[in-house]
């Protein structure tokens, strides 16, 4: 049997765990630099709020509604969505973290389970040790428990959050009341697709010829409807190095001047650089990217970008760095307001099996000093030990003008308690 935890409105549970004024009232939480609202809590929902609505254009309709709005406060999201993910592993080892806010769940050798009762204790600890409120959906395949998820989520008062697929008549009655665009894998392409051919919910989709979606489609969608048959094809999937490691980000405001540019690209690159030496791995090639806002047509428009390629791989900070800034001067042209940047570290390799070469090195004394800065930067964490060309002060610069309180990342932000 496999599991699907989805945390009821991540975002805005995690403000309601520290702010419990918060319960029970609208809420909004915007993106990066204030844009567009990427989380709504139920109550702001009900009231017509759009995901994706940027906040400059319904800013009067929050205030009318009195719906709370705020930045995203991704250390604490973060830090909170670590928190569920290690309590889920106390349930099984067959853990599968899909996103920030939900995860798999896979039971091996759990016979005779009362998964109905099991799914319960997990939703009841997750509420109990973190305050975040969950839904719990359990059936035999990973797609069906997808299913079963939508089911304690739309129907919380008879499901109690937690409803389990054990019989062949659930499964069709479930899978005859799933949508067809609401199906786990299904993007808008595939449901025309399928729309065209008489597919209007899950159970539609079941029965269609397995040697027709073959053809029609792939591999990937014929396990898709062999795992909402009840036949397990689509399965956990192991932590894998990444392929590349991308730092992309907007401005908080338009950049004209090339050394806050230069700032930011170093910043980018650090960070990629750490993602690198996390996983154990060092990159042959930099790819380096800039552009100017796209929304501001009257204004002269630019994209540019470079590739650097390294004679020799690399996970060095200094390295990393001073190559990026370097490729970020040469694309970089004179009284454009650039709004957005990137750093993308490719041609990846394991740090202990790699091609060297004869002629050029790197500096023998950067792995040491970069094992140092990781250790230093794990145990202090906000006060990292950064390049001299980056700001010391900020690392991700963006408006954040709503931002609530790092509770549980920030010691000066620790709730107060008077007695």
């Amino acid at each position: 049997m496999y599991a699907l935890v989805d945390c009821n409105n991540f975002y805005a549970s995690c403000e309601r765990v520290f702010n419990p004024n918060l319960c029970h009232k609208p809420i909004a939480i915007l993106s990066n630099n204030d844009g567009c609202v990427i989380s709504r809590s139920d109550e702001a929902k009900a009231i017509g709020l759009p995901m994706g609505a940027p906040i400059f254009k319904w800013e009067a309709f929050c205030k009318t509604n009195n719906i709370q709005v705020l930045s995203s406060n991704y250390p604490l999201y973060g830090d909170m969505s670590s928190r569920v993910m290690s309590i889920l592993e106390q349930f099984t080892p067959h853990v599968e973290v899909y996103s920030i806010d939900e995860a798999f769940m896979q039971f091996k050798g759990f016979k005779n389970y009362d998964f109905n009762h099991y799914g319960n204790q997990i939703k009841k600890r997750i509420l109990k040790w973190t305050g975040i409120p969950t839904c719990v959906g359990i059936a035999p395949t990973k797609a069906l428990s997808k299913v079963a998820n939508k089911i304690a989520r739309k129907f919380p008062n008879q499901t109690q959050g937690v409803y389990v697929i054990d019989s062949e008549e659930k499964r069709i009655k479930a899978l005859k009341w799933t949508k067809i665009e609401d199906v786990w894998g299904i993007g808008r392409a595939l449901q025309k697709k399928l729309k065209a051919n008489g597919c209007k919910t899950a159970f539609h989709f079941t029965q269609l010829s397995d040697d027709w979606v073959h053809k029609t489609f792939s591999i990937t969608e014929w396990k898709l409807k062999k795992d909402l048959e009840g036949s397990s094809k689509i399965l956990l999937d192991n932590p894998k190095n990444k392929q590349a490691i991308a730092t992309t980000r907007s401005f908080e405001s338009t950049y004209s001047d090339i050394n806050n540019i230069k700032e930011r690209i170093s910043t980018f690159a650090t960070n990629c650089a750490e993602k690198l030496r996390k996983q154990g791995s060092s990159c042959h090639q930099i790819y380096v990217m800039l552009s100017s806002d796209k929304h501001k047509q009257n204004l002269e428009q630019h994209r540019a970008s470079k590739l650097i390629s390294l004679p020799y791989p690399t996970n060095s900070t200094l390295t990393i760095s001073k190559k990026a800034v370097q490729a970020v001067t040469n694309i970089y042209k004179e009284g454009i307001a650039y709004k957005r940047a990137g750093v993308i570290l490719m041609g990846l390799v394991p740090n202990n099996n790699y091609q060297l070469n004869i002629f050029e090195h790197e500096n023998p004394k950067h792995k040491p000093l970069m094992l140092t800065i990781d250790e230093l930067n794990k145990k202090y964490k906000d006060y990292k030990i950064k390049l001299g060309n980056q700001d010391l002060k900020r690392t991700w610069k963006m408006r954040q003008e709503r931002l609530s309180p790092q509770y549980t990342t920030n010691i000066n932000h620790i709730i107060k308690i008077k007695c």
